[in-house]
């Protein structure tokens, strides 16, 4: 048996979705940007595909700002924020996605970029929050709303309220959480969150920021002053659509998705954990279709090229990072030994998994892990 178990990285566009979008590709192909009668019926679309993500997400129409991916939203809120405001710090966590990590050590003039700690559970330190936000002067604060490798989820209401307490602005990257557990802009309490569609079954190239019209900041995109000037650029019109379908359907999915995935998920743990894997980030909330495990001596990198060629594809870490020979940078500031976080495999489940293949996933990776630790025995003899 084989199965796709890497749907934190990327997943497949749902029918609904394609159905969705299909006529915007050559029937009402027109820009959205112009007055003619086509014009104003891709635009039609394009702001119909915005209440679609507002409602979804509990949010205001106006809220919604289009861009290409959640790292152009990111660095559109991380570097505009920090452009505009004129206190100068921004504090994002140690366990960010890369794209809010490069972006806030981006920052230059008088933008002072701080990263604030968490706990070994993966969890943001609250004590260092408030140190940060009393001895500093901070334009914005950023945390995910869930970890792109570990799935642990932060309290990002208590966060936003010690956050404005402190007189600044905060957002959250809320890119894994869309469709996985239920999310509202206006409970969050945040003043921008960042979604990616390809997330959350609509295509790879289209995302949204939504950001409150109060919170000043700098587009990242200049131009034609498209989407009231705050991201100019043609709008991707198909692919604006499908974000709008894509929304509507997670947010009527997600109840029962949860149930089932977090049901397979903790099967799966039971049997990873008896057969001696760790699982990191267990002891906290966690988004319900993702385990991130490793077992004790067996390199990471190595149990991931041994699945795949079992016919199963899982990642060692984030995608974005795949290429870096390092150990995850999100282990290693949950303070994870360095050995330990070289181990790490991370399995996440999506629309077309099945129980029978998550039981398949687990005997695979049982025997895999007896095999490279019997060899690992054998060479110490040596």
């Amino acid at each position: 048996m084989s199965a796709y178990f890497d749907y934190n990285a990327t997943t497949m566009v749902d029918e609904e979705v394609m159905a969705a979008m299909q006529p915007y590709w050559r029937d009402c192909y027109a820009n959205a940007a112009s007055h003619h009668a086509a014009g104003r019926q891709a635009r039609q679309a394009v702001e119909n595909a915005r209440e679609q993500v507002a409602a979804a997400l509990d949010a205001h129409p106006a809220e919604v700002v289009f861009t290409s991916s959640g790292t152009e939203s990111n660095n559109t809120i991380i570097k505009g924020v920090a452009k505009m405001a004129i206190k100068n710090a921004v504090a994002v966590s140690a366990v960010e996605h890369p794209c809010i990590l490069c972006a806030t050590r981006s920052l230059h003039g008088a933008a002072v970029p701080l990263f604030l700690a968490v706990d070994s559970n993966g969890r943001l330190d609250m004590d260092d929050l408030d140190d940060t936000l009393k001895n500093n002067d901070c334009a914005l604060v950023s945390v995910m709303t869930a970890n792109n490798e570990t799935g642990v989820l932060q309290d990002v209401a208590q966060i936003a309220e010690r956050v404005h307490a402190a007189g600044a602005f905060f957002h959250t990257d809320a890119a894994q959480a869309v469709g996985k557990i239920p999310l509202s802009f206006a409970a969050s309490g945040a003043d921008a969150m960042t979604l990616s569609g390809h997330k959350f079954y609509a295509p790879k190239g289209i995302a949204a920021l939504i950001v409150r019209r109060q919170v000043p900041f700098a587009p990242l995109l200049e131009g034609g002053g498209h989407q009231d000037g705050r991201r100019s650029g043609t709008e991707n019109v198909p692919g604006i659509v499908g974000l709008g379908r894509a929304c509507e359907l997670a947010a009527a999915r997600v109840e029962e998705r949860m149930t089932q995935f977090s049901n397979w998920r903790d099967k799966l743990e039971q049997r990873l954990t008896a057969a001696g894997a760790v699982i990191f980030g267990a002891q906290v909330p966690r988004l319900p279709n993702t385990c991130y495990f490793g077992f004790p001596s067996i390199d990471g990198d190595t149990m991931v090229t041994m699945l795949d060629q079992s016919g199963f594809a899982v990642t060692s870490g984030a995608a974005c990072a795949s290429m870096k020979d390092a150990p995850s940078h999100v282990l290693l500031a949950m303070e994870v030994p360095e050995a330990i976080a070289r181990t790490a495999v991370r399995f996440s489940l999506g629309a077309d998994s099945t129980e029978a293949q998550v039981s398949a996933f687990a005997d695979c990776a049982i025997t895999l892990a007896k095999q490279l630790q019997q060899l690992s025995a054998v060479a110490v003899e040596d």
